[in-house]
């Protein structure tokens, strides 16, 4: 319990001792003076020796259990309350502790069997209490028996509406505590949503940046002496693709840092082009088939189809090197398909007078991008499939029976969920 300055707090069982005393007190004075005022003939609470005292005293007392064991306080309030009216001892507030109880019982019960236990307690004792005074004198003395039962009823009413209020005090903070967790794991699922799409582009933009420029410096490397004009044509794509590489990554970090300075950079199928001369020049032999959609690709749709088509052929120049490779975009009625197919690793024999050292500084090892599959899933396959799932479309990638390796992705125009 939270207290003003300058106020002080009991514990609960403190207070209820008190209460108790309170209790039997008003119940022993106050049954004292009233029979002192009425001087009529009444048994003396001295009699049966000290048997009123006795229990009075005791319907007052066990008000101190009255959260611990409501029921048991009641029925010892009561039974004390039926044999105290039942042997005609004076009438007075011998009745405090018994309403305190009842009080408790509906308060501090279940609801159902406190009620039940309460009513049932209730009717036992108007019972008993009018079997009591069936010839009390005068008549109308009867109405303190009707006072007592009416009081009894109250008592439960209140109990009963302060546990409901309890209650539903309890379930509103339940609530308001779910709603909070739900909110707190709504905004921890957006949160790890935006990070994986944050770190899909700067994988997508950094692997491929990073392929056409180690398959660039390595053709600079190898005909720097010997064809200056071509290293010079290396070194120009390489300062190309390096600026444009830190243009986006500079954008994606302005998300991260909050800035709106700069545009978050939208890679679409408007870019094919420029991604195929960067493929042909890091020396893949690139046969472009594109049907292109009679009306505008969602945004998601254009996004995911230029990134499927950027990391598969980054795993083309990083695992393969100079190979034919065909790219094929078709659109449907209700969706765009992407088919992205290398012939492998050429043998040496036929590389001729194509440009062959850079594969060599690559990551080599199996035919196609097959390098990732041969030794289980990289991350450009589980993201190119991330991003195709995230849209209600079906990826696929596996080595060709020619040794190839095939890229096939297939995404509806109305994607069902977008988190790109």
């Amino acid at each position: 319990m939270r207290l003003r300055p300058g106020s002080f707090s009991l514990r609960v069982p403190v207070q209820d001792l008190l209460l108790a005393l309170f209790v039997t007190v008003m119940q022993v004075q106050g049954t004292v003076v009233l029979a002192a005022a009425r001087g009529a003939e009444q048994r003396s609470l001295a009699d049966l020796g000290h048997l009123g005292f006795a229990l009075l005293v005791l319907g007052g007392l066990v008000v101190a259990v009255r959260r611990l064991w409501p029921v048991a306080a009641f029925v010892t309030a009561g039974v004390a309350s039926l044999v105290y009216y039942g042997l005609e001892f004076p009438d007075g507030y011998g009745w405090l502790g018994l309403l305190v109880s009842l009080y408790s019982v509906a308060a501090y019960g279940d609801g159902r069997r406190s009620l039940v236990v309460a009513g049932a307690g209730t009717a036992v004792l108007a019972a008993g209490w009018l079997y009591a005074a069936a010839d009390v004198e005068p008549r109308e003395a009867i109405g303190w028996v009707f006072f007592r039962i009416g009081v009894s009823v109250m008592s439960i009413a209140l109990g009963e509406s302060v546990r409901s209020r309890r209650v539903i005090a309890a379930e509103a903070q339940l609530r308001a505590e779910l709603a909070e967790r739900t909110r707190e794991e709504e905004a921890r699922a957006r949160v790890d949503a935006e990070r994986l799409r944050i770190a899909r582009e700067v994988h997508d933009t950094v692997a491929h940046a990073i392929a056409i420029i180690n398959v660039q410096s390595g053709v600079t490397a190898h005909v720097l002496d010997k064809r200056p004009e071509q290293a010079r044509e290396a070194l120009r794509t390489i300062e190309q693709t390096s600026s444009r590489t830190l243009r986006e990554m500079r954008a994606i970090l302005g998300v991260l840092r909050g800035g709106e300075d700069e545009p978050v950079p939208h890679a679409g199928l408007d870019q094919l082009d420029d991604l195929v001369a960067e493929a042909r020049a890091a020396g893949l032999d690139l046969t472009l088939q594109v049907e292109p959609p009679a009306e505008p690709l969602p945004s998601a749709v254009d996004s995911a189809a230029y990134r499927i088509l950027q990391e598969s052929i980054t795993n083309v120049i990083r695992h393969t090197g100079p190979t034919r490779v065909t790219v094929a975009v078709s659109a449907g009625i209700d969706h765009l398909e992407i088919r992205v197919t290398d012939e492998g690793r050429r043998r040496p024999a036929l590389l001729g007078a194509s440009v062959s050292g850079p594969s060599s500084s690559g990551t080599g090892g199996q035919a196609g991008t097959g390098g990732q599959a041969g030794t289980g899933p990289g991350r450009g396959i589980l993201g190119m499939r991330e991003r195709c799932h995230l849209l209600g479309g079906d990826f696929d990638a596996g080595p060709t029976a020619e040794g190839g390796f095939e890229v096939t992705a297939r995404l509806p125009l109305a994607p069902t969920e977008s988190r790109l």
